[in-house]
């Protein structure tokens, strides 16, 4: 068995770490936020896959135990805090290795980025003339946020990638813009003279056939996005399919918000009518969480890469159903129903136009109660008083979301002003005592722990279908079904 585990552990410590990452780790520090997180994602990758070479499972007993340095353990916690211990280099160089092979990758990609730079003379009769306008006007001044997408095609999206980010940078806004041969999708932050501009802009290019109500805008400016990102993707919404697999095209039929309010409000009328209709919230937990239409099923998914997996092992809650669904801003319920579509067992599939954001504008005190959530510094926007959660820590309604104060984390916390003013900042209890020891132990401890508990205890994807294939929608954000075998409340701790 020692021989064994030697052998297994050496293939990790094949993989050639060169000089210049090993350097890496001492520049970590330097490293932006992202570029953290990234490097942080693949210590806890290689810190299980060095775990898992360790281990050994009886076929007989079912048991599961690591050998490790002469040692047998049969606990996770104690395999983890001895590899922690004993092996930190060796789970250091396959960081090191992989993050490097991330980096070359990146510059890879990078290439024709660079190429589409250099043709700036094609993009100059994009850029609008702004000679009239003041810089004082594009810096300073009221402000707003965009929110857009449009699907078409794109043929070249690296020339598109070029024109939006010298447009951006020229009317000083900031925000996240993806582009890719299937369309482009955005947020930007400015002054209402540089946000009109920009509307201006996107409206007479000759690849976008948009219309001035495809923007849906809200307060704020600039000041809501740390920089300005733009970039070429595969997907202008991340769901994981491949767009020419399952296409856009196929997204179910478009409900204006006028259309999209009655259909809900005869649902909400018509309980007997909840067996054969589905209001279905394709967003995050941590979104539906703090707001969402009444008697909704909100998936207890993390990210909407988790969503086609939740579809196909929930096929049978949407068999022969009437569905409804609703987003942020209708993007991913483009692919999210086109998804839902190509499984070809619903009876009808329908869409919020323009999503949250456009229903809110016509109806603000409507049946979409609570906060919508945004991608940015502001984390929420509202149109109604409603708070429909919580605080994490004494239960008290709140819904203002902040940062975990543990370095590193970036899980979103509810914490109510009197917790946060006795401590209580951190998203789950190991953040908690994490953040109360890294000041102490700041020299020793380089790298955060393998895994959050508010990830570590969450389902990856919930199933939503009981042992007889009924459905229980309640008004609350996370769905909790009768004889279901997962905990669909998250974790018990947060509450997310």
């Amino acid at each position: 068995m020692a021989a064994a585990v030697e052998t297994s552990c050496s293939e990790f410590l094949n993989w050639e770490v060169e000089s210049s990452v090993c350097n890496e780790s001492k520049q970590k520090k330097q490293l932006s936020a992202s570029q953290r997180r990234c490097y942080n994602f693949y210590r806890r990758k290689s810190f299980a896959a060095f775990v898992a070479s360790v281990q050994n499972v009886c076929q007989v007993k079912g048991s599961t135990s690591w050998c490790c340095c002469g040692q047998t353990f049969s606990e996770h916690s104690a395999i983890h805090k001895h590899v922690a211990k004993s092996h930190n280099s060796e789970v250091q160089q396959l960081t090191e290795a992989a993050y490097e092979h991330l980096l070359k990758q990146l510059e890879q990609e990078a290439e024709p980025a660079k190429e589409c730079k250099a043709e700036v003379a094609d993009i100059s009769v994009w850029i609008p003339d702004i000679g009239q306008v003041s810089e004082e006007n594009l810096r300073k001044g009221p402000g707003k946020v965009l929110l857009y997408y449009h699907y078409c095609q794109v043929d070249d999206p690296h020339v598109i990638c070029a024109w939006q980010k010298a447009l951006c940078e020229k009317l000083h806004l900031t925000g996240k813009i993806r582009v890719a041969a299937e369309g482009i999708n955005g947020t930007v932050g400015g002054t209402n003279v540089a946000t009109d501009i920009y509307i201006s802009a996107m409206l007479s290019h000759p690849v976008f056939k948009m219309e001035k109500e495809d923007f849906k805008t809200s307060d704020g400016g600039a000041e809501c996005f740390t920089d300005l990102k733009v970039g070429v993707f595969k997907e202008i919404v991340p769901m994981g399919v491949d767009p020419d697999a399952v296409s856009y095209k196929l997204a179910g039929t478009h409900l204006d918000p006028v259309e999209f309010h009655k259909e809900v409000e005869a649902l909400l009328a018509n309980r007997d009518s909840s067996d054969d209709t589905i209001l279905l919230d394709c967003r995050n937990f941590y979104e539906s969480k703090i707001g969402q239409f009444t008697r909704c099923l909100a998936p207890n998914i993390r990210k909407f890469s988790y969503f086609p997996d939740y579809i196909d092992q929930n096929l049978e809650l949407f068999r022969n159903k009437k569905v409804l669904m609703y987003c942020t801003g209708g993007i991913r319920c483009e692919r999210g129903s086109a998804y839902l579509c190509s499984k070809d067992v619903c009876k009808e599939v329908y869409q919020l136009k323009g999503g949250i954001h456009k229903y809110l504008e016509s109806f603000p005190e409507g049946f979409y109660r609570g906060k919508l959530f945004v991608f940015d510094e502001r984390y929420t926007i509202s149109s109604n008083n409603d708070v429909i959660a919580d605080c994490r820590y004494c239960g008290l309604p709140w819904d203002q979301y902040e940062l975990c104060s543990t370095q590193f984390c970036c899980q979103l916390v509810l914490s109510c002003p009197s917790c946060r003013k006795k401590g209580c900042t951190a998203c789950c209890p190991s953040c908690q005592r994490k953040g109360e020891t890294q000041d102490k132990e700041a020299s020793d401890v380089e790298h955060p722990k393998e895994e959050c508990e508010c990830t570590d205890t969450r389902a990856r994807i919930p199933q939503d279908i009981s042992s007889e294939g009924s459905l229980l929608v309640e008004r609350t954000s996370l769905t909790l079904l009768p004889g279901s075998s997962t905990t669909i409340s998250g974790c018990r701790f947060c509450r997310g």
